[in-house]
Formats: C-alpha cells, structure tokens, sequence
C-alpha cells in the first residue's frame, strides 16, 4: 500500500529559523522569523483543518516547550512507521533536532495503532553518520524501493542498512540545485505516489545516475512528471500523495508549490487525484520544508483493544 488515511503531526510551540540545520538547507532564509511562531501554528492549523475535511485521519499531537526543539513540525525526519508494524526512529545531523524524539508522542501513537517491534539506527549519530527518515529517503512502499540523494544528512550506506533490514531496494544518487549546492533531502526534489512519480531530473546531473532513477521508476509502471529547478525551489517536489478514510487519494502540496505548476502539470496531475495545497510561506521560509516534511504516515494497523 502506497497511501494511507492516517496522518501524524506536530503542532509546534518552538517554531523559529534553525541556525544549526540552515548550514545545509539551502530553502531557509534568515531574516523572515518575525512571530514565525504565531504564524506557522496559524499555517499549521490551516493545513490540518483542511486534511480534515478531506477525512484525512490526523493525528495532532502538540509539542512540548521543554526542551526546545524549533523543527518538530517537521517530524517525517526522526520516525516512521510500517505496515507490518514496525517503527523505525533514525539519525538526525542537528544535535537540537535529536530532541525531536520524544517518547510521549509516540505513546500516543501507540495509544491508537499496533506496533510490533523497533529499529533503532540512531547510534550512528556517533559516528556522523545521519539518515533523516522519510527526508532523505522517498520510500516507494508497494514494490519496496527506497530511493536517496545523497548527501551530508543522507548517508549511502545507512541508506543500504534501511534497505537491508526492511526489505527494500535502494536506489541513491546525487543531486544538485540551480547554485551546484547538495540537495540536502530527497523529498524536495521527488515524490512517488501510487500510479506516478513527480521529480526534479534536471537535478540528477549525473548522466548514469539520472538513467538509473528513470529506468527504476518506469519498471514500476509510475508515470514520470518531471518538474524543473525553479519548481522545486518553490517546493514543488514536497508533496505527499494520502488516502481519505473512504479511500480516495489526494496529493497535498504548499500553496507556492502549486502556483508553480504548469496548467498541463497540474491537469496531469488531478488526472490522478485532485489536490490539496495551503499557504506555507512562513514553514517553508524559516524551516526549509513544506507539506510533506510536516506529515509522517502512520501504516501501523489500528488498536481496536
């Protein structure tokens, strides 16, 4: 299963430009973090609102003020969660994003969904070595490949590791913005859902590497939309595909990602589903992520006990 219905997010009490993850993140921009806070709860709340009424199962789960963690709205970084049940909690390369991984938050995941084990690769942190979840990795769920650019948040054999032990087949490459600079997470610049794929190609300078994702996808039966790098500057390859509980699929997007689009894209895209896109600006600004960063699937089976 490609999609699902359940969504979990943070409502953030912390929310402000992290000086220690923009040495990397190219989206940030100093300068825009008046009342951030204010403003991207009201964004927050925006978008859940309207996932909601799309019956798109969130669960919302607000953070602590203690300690002080200014990305945990942006929780697809530290967790996932799978099919079979289990929970995998990874690396983070921002020594105050590892705060993010808070025990009580999954408790109340725990508290609604069946999990039947953990796969703890945060040790690697140790080492310097950093795999930041469903952000460095684009996760094709159904024909069980992992594709990764890699980068210094996006370690290859960490990558490998994941794959291994989840059976899943890895696909890592490297790709470039417009300035030469590393994309730093792979899910700016690609996303797959479940009959097609939206990615940035022109990213993948790499003749072989490019070749290699394309063939990749297309053995899956995936239409490819190709975005360019102005498009995904504007977060236009930040999306995420979801069901509702009735399951009808929808792919959610920021509003700047959307208005970026193309009117051939965007009828090729609702060909598929229709969209869901909400104003983003002060997330995207001061965090460097958008719509999707701020949604961690949740596949466990529900808990009826």
């Amino acid at each position: 299963m490609q999609t699902t219905s359940h969504i979990m997010m943070i409502r953030p009490v912390n929310f402000s430009f992290n000086a220690e993850t923009a040495v990397n993140n190219a989206f940030q921009l100093a300068g825009n973090a008046a009342n951030a806070q204010e403003k991207a709860r009201k964004e927050f709340d925006q978008l859940v609102e309207l996932l909601q009424q799309h019956q798109v199962d969130v669960t919302v789960i607000n953070d602590s003020p203690d300690p002080y963690t200014p990305d945990s709205i942006f929780p697809n970084n530290w967790v996932s969660f799978h099919e079979d049940g289990r929970v995998v909690l990874y690396p983070m390369f921002a020594p105050n994003r590892r705060a993010e991984r808070k025990q009580p938050v999954l408790d109340q995941v725990f508290s609604r969904f069946k999990h039947t084990s953990l796969l703890d690769l945060t040790g690697a942190e140790k080492e310097n070595r950093f795999l930041e979840g469903t952000g460095s990795m684009v996760l094709d769920r159904e024909n069980n490949i992992t594709y990764a650019c890699l980068s210094p948040r996006t370690d290859k054999k960490l990558t490998e590791e994941f794959a291994e032990k989840m059976g899943y087949r890895a696909v890592c490459f490297h790709a470039y913005d417009s300035k030469g600079q590393e994309v730093y997470h792979t899910n700016v610049m690609m996303c797959i859902a479940d009959r097609y794929a939206v990615i940035c190609l022109d990213s993948i300078t790499d003749i072989n590497e490019r070749q290699q994702v394309i063939d990749s996808i297309s053995s899956t039966g995936k239409k490819i939309i190709s975005i360019s790098p102005e498009q995904m500057n504007q977060f236009a390859g930040n999306m995420l595909q979801v069901q509702n509980a009735r399951h009808i699929p929808y792919l959610v997007m920021s509003s700047s990602a959307y208005h970026s689009l193309t009117q051939e894209q965007v009828k090729e895209l609702e060909s598929f589903n229709a969209i869901i896109h909400s104003d983003l600006h002060t997330i995207e600004t001061n965090g460097g992520g958008s719509a999707r960063c701020m949604m961690a699937e949740i596949f466990l089976p529900l808990s009826f006990s």
